[in-house]
């Protein structure tokens, strides 16, 4: 059945056609659940839409460019192009044709397969898990490279599909993702679990890691996809010539990036992932960081690049009605996709199919995935859906004796990127280049006036989370300042992950091709401006003050605008070098400065604003604890009772 017909049929009749009763019924309930729906809806924020009418301009372009191209020839080369800018937003991939170090660790039979346990290196020390499912029947069989979604218990969540594929006759690599399975980072052996929290929390630590040293977290979870491959090929049983991947969710991201990149994928099954834009972009919710790549869609890019990509090879892309990828994002790619498809006279070759329920593979979507896997790769067998379906519980799957890799973590490899030192008119042009790059988005102040008239007087800007008048602008209003309260556009943070911070909103402009921190910089020194239209201010006297990791923008507003005399900062983290250089941080993402890392630190934008005097009070780590740095820092007394 057709995505077409399996929407929900309301009974509406053609237009100017008398409704029956049960009809009317019916549309009487379509139409309340709307309004219910509608109202429950929240609408996007003013920084949201802001951000949003970026992103439909720069795909509305796209899709201009899409419908220009008529034939093979503009298609293919298109996708020179694009494979092109997409290595270049990831940073390009790894290189690493070292040894794999492979090792089965265990066998374990199972009725018509085997589930051999092997782990092997990514790169030098990064160890992958992973579960290889084989058909006991002798010869060369099609492989299936299976990516995981963002279940904490990695391979084993995928057991119930890679059991079924090997009854089929097809040799199948479960593979643990990286913060997955036995891959935890920052794993704490006397919790038996990270410290940081689960996948997510984990891929997110790493996401504005790399971002800050130039590249995109993506390029390692397809490394170790690739290298997954690399394993594969190794296999006696395995034909090279017929491999196939698939995945859900996380899985269906990595899927789909491997698939576009590595030309060994030749068939294609995603779940659960596929979406544009379009859709996705002012939705509740966006990917975590290896499924959001700086620049992209900045770059003219849509998540249908990577299908066409791969055209002219099968493609399925599967759905769930409820999820929150949503079937309307998932129809846009594949209508696009089919379309793409016809250039090649291969419509045939990329198919959409709508299971029920929420986000994952219920019965409709496995059945799917086996029957195109079969259709294009023949396998010896066939078979009933599920087959198997007495699994094994997940630590029966682990490779390691304590179910956690030994190894290298993936920020010791993220921090091993080349850094080479910049120098201070590089870093002046940086910031000038990134604050003209960004302009405010929106800010919301308001100045207050102390009650002293007469002379001009100093003026501080108080960056804040809200404009309330609280004990230091009450302070400096005594002591005669004028206040400017303001706030960011688009700051805060996402209670429900406490390390990532304000991921979702940095996430939100880095697609467009916006920073977030410079925006954020344009909007205080917007302020300033404010104040020097102001007769009762002293030009010459302008006080910037933030604290916490609202200091980073603080500081870029100063390096580029001469007005600002002074800053005073507090609790700021003392190094975003510091950050890079541990496995653990909390909102790193309010100062993710693309490639600021590799070239410079914190402790250079304050030498480009000498002589002008920059307080740093009690200056933190990552974590918000104070820490003893190098460099001119003021620490105070924690007793309450001393006056600051």
């Amino acid at each position: 059945m057709t995505p077409e017909l399996q929407s929900r049929d309301l009974g509406l009749k053609s237009e100017g056609t008398k409704l029956a009763p049960q009809t009317r019924s019916k549309l009487a309930v379509a139409l309340l659940a709307l309004v219910v729906l509608t109202a429950q809806a929240p609408r996007p924020s003013p920084f949201v839409s802001a951000l949003d009418e970026i992103a439909q301009r720069q795909l509305k372009a796209r899709g201009s460019t899409i419908a220009g191209i008529k034939d093979t020839a503009a298609a293919q080369a298109r996708n020179a192009a694009v494979r092109a800018r997409v290595l270049s937003l990831l940073g390009g991939l790894p290189e690493s044709g070292g040894p794999l170090n492979a090792r089965v660790t265990k066998t374990t039979p199972r009725p018509g397969y085997v589930i051999e346990h092997v782990m092997f290196e990514s790169l030098p020390g990064y160890v992958v898990t992973a579960n290889l499912y084989r058909p006991e029947r002798a010869g060369r069989h099609p492989a299936i490279l299976m990516s995981m979604g963002h279940w904490d218990s990695g391979k084993g969540a995928g057991q119930l599909i890679a059991s079924n594929l090997a009854r089929r006759g097809f040799v199948v690599l479960a593979y643990d993702p990286v913060g997955q399975g036995e891959r935890q980072q920052a794993h704490d052996p006397r919790f038996g679990r990270s410290v940081i929290g689960g996948p997510v929390e984990q891929h997110f630590v790493n996401g504005p890691a790399a971002i800050l040293m130039g590249q995109a977290v993506s390029r390692y979870f397809i490394h170790d996809g690739m290298r997954a491959i690399d394993y594969l090929v190794t296999r006696p049983e395995v034909d090279p010539d017929r491999i196939g991947a698939t995945g859900c969710s996380g899985g269906g991201t990595q899927t789909t990036y491997i698939a576009a990149l590595d030309p060994r994928i030749k068939v294609a099954a995603v779940a659960c992932y596929m979406n544009s834009f379009r859709t996705l972009f002012p939705g509740p919710s966006l990917g975590d960081s290896e499924q959001s790549v700086p620049g992209f869609i900045a770059a003219g890019l849509d998540q249908t690049d990577y299908v066409e990509l791969f055209a002219p090879k099968p493609w399925l892309i599967t759905s769930t009605e409820d999820d929150f990828f949503t079937p309307a994002g998932a129809r846009q790619v594949f209508e696009e996709a089919q379309r793409w498809y016809e250039l090649y006279d291969a419509a045939d070759r990329v198919k959409w199919v709508v299971g029920p329920g929420g986000h994952g593979t219920p019965t409709v979507v496995r059945q799917a995935i086996y029957d195109w896997m079969v259709r294009w790769l023949k396998p010896a067998a066939g078979g009933a859906t599920d087959e198997v379906t007495d699994l094994l519980p997940d630590q029966a799957l682990f490779v390691t004796a304590n179910g956690q890799v030994e190894g290298r973590g993936l920020y010791e490899i993220i921090k091993e990127t080349p850094r080479s030192k910049g120098t201070p008119a590089e870093l002046s042009a940086f910031v000038s280049r990134l604050m003209a790059e960004n302009p405010p988005i929106g800010k919301a102040s308001k100045i207050l006036t102390p009650e002293r008239a007469g002379d001009r007087h100093a003026a501080v800007v108080l960056v804040q989370d809200t404009l309330e008048q609280g004990a230091d602008a009450n302070a400096l209003l005594a002591s005669g300042h004028v206040v400017a309260l303001m706030t960011m556009s688009g700051s805060g943070r996402d209670a429900d992950r406490p390390y990532a911070g304000n991921w979702m909103n940095n996430t939100r402009a880095w697609l467009v091709g916006r920073n977030l921190p410079a925006t954020h910089a344009a909007e205080i020194n917007a302020v300033v401006a404010d104040l020097l239209k102001r007769d009762d201010v002293d030009r010459s006297r302008i006080v910037v003050r933030a604290s916490g990791v609202s200091g980073v923008p603080a500081l870029l507003a100063a390096v580029g605008n001469p007005q600002i005399a002074s800053l005073v900062l507090s609790r700021t983290p003392h190094s975003v070098r510091a950050a890079i250089d541990s496995p653990i941080h909390t909102n790193l993402h309010d100062a993710v400065i693309p490639g600021f890392a590799a070239k410079w630190d914190f402790a250079d934008l304050r030498a480009l604003l000498r002589p002008r005097p920059v307080e740093w009070r009690d200056p933190t780590d990552w974590m918000g604890n104070v820490v003893r740095a190098e460099g001119e820092f003021k620490y105070l007394s924690s007793d309450p009772n001393v006056n600051r």
